[in-house]
């Protein structure tokens, strides 16, 4: 990124801690992916295969190798995870994200509402092996946690291992963390980021003006997931405040005068 240009947020290089960006792949082809890690690496941290792309995609596991040669580190979604251990697959589970060549993987129950002990449990036993993250919230609408669950869930998780959590609100961003019409749950949001803290969060924002509001409430460094692959550059622009939705965000008080 150009640096001639004053008051623009500085990002850390890799691998960084905060301002964390997971990137969504729901079966890109691996021309596509060779495209995207050419504008896309520099801003991209983790890549998600989502759901169970991964089993249909052709040629999948060469396309994880572009990923990890572009310094991006790749690994299955959640969903991925439920299909092997609804199955009582887990050591299947293990079997295939090794040779598949992950060092990360991902833990949830969005799809099968398992046992709490038993997916703390999956955290353990995978955070031996692999960096493990996790992902809090339902996929169901039906499902519906309180701040004090979620709160404790995400604590629970990161204790059993997780490095980080995932808030949930899957890829039309409805759900989980925001509302049916796709504006933000302001109280669960507040409740996690106090007591959880938004270092140990990545908060999926696939919408503009979800990414627009994380980034004017916790700053530049927030982590955000579910990005599109065509909207990691319009992403990065908001957190630099190179678009209108944040333009005046990391000015100085005497230029906006």
């Amino acid at each position: 990124m150009e640096t001639f240009i004053p008051y623009i947020p500085e990002r850390q290089d890799k691998p960084r801690s905060k301002r964390l960006t997971m990137v969504m792949d729901k079966g890109l082809s691996i021309r596509q992916a060779e495209d995207f890690t050419e504008i896309g690496a520099l801003y991209t941290d983790f890549l998600k295969l989502g759901f169970g792309t991964s089993v249909l995609t052709p040629n999948c596991i060469e396309k994880i190798e572009i990923y990890r040669k572009a310094d991006i580190i790749p690994y299955f979604g959640g969903t991925m995870f439920e299909v092997f251990a609804v199955r009582n697959m887990f050591d299947e589970y293990v079997d295939y994200a090794l040779r598949s060549g992950l060092s990360m993987v991902e833990v949830s129950d969005g799809s099968w509402e398992m046992d709490r002990k038993l997916k703390l449990g999956y955290i353990e036993k995978l955070a031996t092996r692999f960096t493990v993250i996790s992902e809090v919230g339902s996929k169901k609408k039906d499902v519906v946690y309180t701040p004090a669950q979620w709160v404790s869930m995400m604590k629970e998780e990161l204790q059993a291992g997780s490095v980080k959590v995932i808030a949930e609100a899957r890829e039309s961003g409805t759900i989980g963390i925001y509302n049916d019409d796709g504006s933000v749950n302001d109280e669960l949001i507040a409740r996690i980021s106090e007591e959880v803290g938004t270092d140990n969060v990545i908060w999926e924002a696939p919408e503009k003006s979800q990414q627009a509001w994380f980034i004017k409430h916790f700053g530049a460094d927030v982590n955000l997931g579910n990005i599109a692959p065509a909207e990691i550059i319009p992403l990065e622009t908001l957190r630099c405040g190179l678009r209108g939705d944040t333009f005046f965000q990391f000015l100085p008080p005497e230029i906006i005068r």
